[in-house]
């Protein structure tokens, strides 16, 4: 379940608090307005407001300023030349049909600007019904201008009063889904769960986990200049350490479920990792109520139990039971387990303090950690190509309202085209999945909203009581559209209802006819989905590619680090980021590929094993980071950078191989060491370093074993996904 979807974390949520941003300044806009007008000019400047308020979201305020200022001029343009066109049929049409395609092109400029279409066609659907001299027109336009400005300033205005606060929230949201991952990683451990659909669960969560953390990013580490700021910075970056700890901490669950399967160190385990999401957990309800954190949860007794099933497994190696291996990945684990609770310990007093300060890489270049907000017109022009999926989508769109447009116009009762054509534009998304889960929420919502405002206009008569249900309505919406949709179209079908009610009471088709105009639009967007489709699998290539190519580069940090060529980890840090985002986005593709019909699915099971076996090869690396740290003070440098060099270059070459499948040509080979001729082979057994003692041999040969072993595997799953897309595509 979604954190903001809680009772406990609801109230405190930045989805709660837009909800009531949203909702104060639309009736605080209409309100003014209507003192100083009418209500026919209270709705247009309210009407200028909600386009605003779409774009409403947590962001720096640079970025959010111009992203709110894009909406304001775009969406008055559009008001003011679809109401020019008004009183002209032919000319509305078209232009209809042009701003559609134009407002879907600008998709292309990322998650961020879809909101920006929206309200683009959605103040193009509301004013093509409003026919206008051109005086009307410009007084119109004028009109909803000051609604958009009066919205901006409102906006703005409260984002740089509760800044602080706003990156609390978003804070807390990507802790929150921290814990959801470790309660994901915590049923590893539970015999009753499938270890193969447990690891499809951590990858999709994965994604979304990146996801949070790129929101926390950007609002964190973009500007952080008071003593408030460097808190939360501290949180977040003990945050990302934590998460890499966490990473690492991935083992041979089949080993030790076939070991200990009858043993209670099982149960143990799984424990002890439920008790480190709910202490996680703890810190981000302490940080969205503004108050420091202290644990309060104790792992003694589980590590207690933990210590005494190691130690019987010794006894038993001992005694010569075949427990070597089981008792190392066990020993392994505890000392990962007491790592992580001393990080998040770091992570609760990092909360409890202001700093003097944010020393957290002062004079480093933060760019690479942020999302880039560009929006050059050469890019939007770069797409206009028939293999574009950005431009096969906004022509999709365009075809879908003109036809929505026809229907509406033929229909035997007084149809509301604006309706049909908000339907599609809600539904019509540029993937195939996408709109078919909007098209059900759409429908189940709406149906759900009509039979709502039909109990209501029945049986509640006190005007200031639906006034009151209108209000609730409007902030329940803004709530929900990115938690879940479902509930927002329920609300937003209620807002809008009502709202007609009021404007003009006593219709008593009023509902019936939204409803067939909803099921109208449904169905023409259900025949456009599948028009100029853009199926998953056409992009796979290219995301593959963008893997393994990125792998390489995470590599090459990855074991400059582990060899002591770069004491700083920054590179490494942005090198893992990059990885993290390329594995999310192709986990993404796989998720709507599957949502898609089946004769357009693609090597479904080779794309998710490819996608475990990167992950694996990152938490394999964040093992050995661990396990260098640990053996800080003993470690024989030397031979085991040896150790390392041979394994990077063959990691190296077998990712490289893989790259090559799909059509890059070969990357030049890492330069050979010295050492590397004289370093040991990981395959080897411990005693085979008698002439180099040290302890943690048995260790890092496992995991170099085990980061080359999944290295290999994914030469063969990614041969698959060529063989089997690329048989689809002849």
């Amino acid at each position: 379940m979604h954190y903001a979807l809680n009772l406990r974390t609801f109230f405190y949520s930045h989805y709660f608090h837009l909800g009531l941003r949203f909702a104060a300044g639309l009736v605080g806009v209409t309100i003014i307005a209507q003192q100083f007008a009418g209500m026919a000019v209270a709705m247009t400047v309210c009407i200028g407001a909600l386009c605003t308020a779409l774009m409403d979201m947590p962001s720096p305020l640079k970025h959010k300023f111009n992203e709110m200022l894009a909406s304001v001029l775009l969406c008055t343009a559009v008001t003011l030349l679809i109401s020019l066109c008004g009183p002209v049929p032919w000319l509305l049409m078209t232009m209809l049909v042009l701003v559609s395609f134009f407002a879907s092109m600008m998709v292309v400029y990322g998650k961020k600007s879809m909101p920006l279409q929206l309200a683009t066609l959605f103040i193009m659907t509301m004013s093509m019904e409003h026919q206008m001299t051109a005086r009307e027109s410009f007084r119109h336009a004028g009109l909803f201008l000051l609604g958009s400005v009066a919205y901006l300033g409102y906006a703005m205005a409260l984002a740089w009063l509760l800044r602080h606060r706003i990156k609390q929230q978003v804070l807390a949201e990507a802790l929150f889904e921290l814990a959801a991952y470790i309660d994901i990683k915590a049923d590893f451990y539970d015999t009753r769960y499938n270890l193969t659909e447990q690891f499809n669960k951590l990858v999709r969560h994965q994604a979304l986990l990146a996801d949070r953390q790129q929101a926390s990013r950007d609002l964190i580490l973009r500007s952080h200049q008071n003593r408030k700021d460097a808190i939360v910075v501290q949180i977040h970056v003990c945050m990302l350490d934590l998460y890499e700890q966490i990473l690492s901490t991935h083992t041979d669950y089949a080993l030790l479920r076939t070991h200990l399967a009858d043993a209670p160190v099982l149960a143990t385990l799984h424990d002890l990792a439920y008790k480190a999401a709910r202490d996680i957990e703890s810190v981000g309800y302490a940080v969205t109520r503004k108050l420091p954190s202290h644990a309060v949860i104790s792992y003694a007794p589980e590590m207690e139990a933990l210590e005494a099933a190691i130690a019987q497994l010794q006894a038993d190696a001992n005694a010569g039971k075949p427990a070597g291996e089981a008792l190392a990945v066990l020993r392994a684990q505890r000392n990962k387990i007491r790592a992580i609770i001393r990080m998040i310990g770091e992570l609760h007093v990092a909360s409890q303090k202001e700093y003097e300060g944010t020393p957290f890489w002062v004079d480093a270049d933060m760019q690479p950690f942020l999302s880039q907000q560009k929006y050059e017109l050469q890019l939007m022009l770069s797409h206009f190509r028939m293999d574009s999926p950005i431009f096969r989508f906004s022509l999709r769109v365009a075809m879908a309202i003109a036809a929505g447009l026809a229907v509406g116009h033929v229909l035997p009762y007084a149809a509301h085209s604006y309706w049909i054509v908000l339907t599609i534009v809600i539904i019509l998304k540029p993937s195939f999945s996408m709109t078919k889960q909007r098209r059900s929420d759409r429908i189940v919502g709406t149906i759900i909203g009509c039979v709502i405002t039909a109990l209501i206009l029945k049986f509640v008569e006190a005007q200031a009581v639906i006034i009151g249900i209108l209000i609730l309505a409007t902030v329940a919406t803004p709530t929900f559209i990115y938690v879940r949709y479902r509930y927002a179209a329920i609300a937003v079908s209620i807002m809008i209802l009502l709202q007609m009610h009021l404007i003009a009471p006593g219709n008593t088709s009023l509902i019936t006819e939204r409803l067939v105009d909803t099921f109208i639009g449904a169905a023409v967007a259900t025949v456009f989905s599948f028009v100029l489709a853009n199926w998953e699998y056409q992009t796979l290539p290219r995301l593959i590619r963008q893997v393994l190519d990125v792998n390489l580069r995470y590599m090459q940090a990855s074991f400059d680090l582990l060899q002591g060529k770069s004491r700083n980890d920054f590179p490494y840090r942005i090198e893992r980021k990059r990885l993290m985002d390329s594995l999310a986005g192709l986990s993404a593709a796989l998720v709507r590929m599957m949502d898609e019909p089946a004769s357009k699915q693609r090597a479904a099971e080779d794309i998710n094993l490819f996608i475990v076996q990167n992950y694996l090869l990152v938490a394999h690396v964040a093992a050995l980071r661990a396990i260098l740290r640990r053996h800080v003070k003993d470690i024989p440098a030397d031979a085991v950078n040896a150790m390392l060099a041979q394994s990077h270059a063959q990691v190296f070459q077998t990712l490289s191989r893989a790259l090559a499948q799909h059509g890059q040509p070969m990357p030049p080979q890492p330069a050979p060491t010295s050492a590397m001729a004289a370093a040991p082979e990981p395959a080897t057994e411990p005693g085979a370093h008698a002439d180099v003692a040290w302890s943690g041999w048995p260790v890092v040969q496992r995991r170099i074993r085990l980061l080359q072993a999944d290295a290999d595997k994914i030469i063969v799953h990614s041969e698959a996904i060529v063989r089997n897309v690329s048989i689809s595509a002849m």
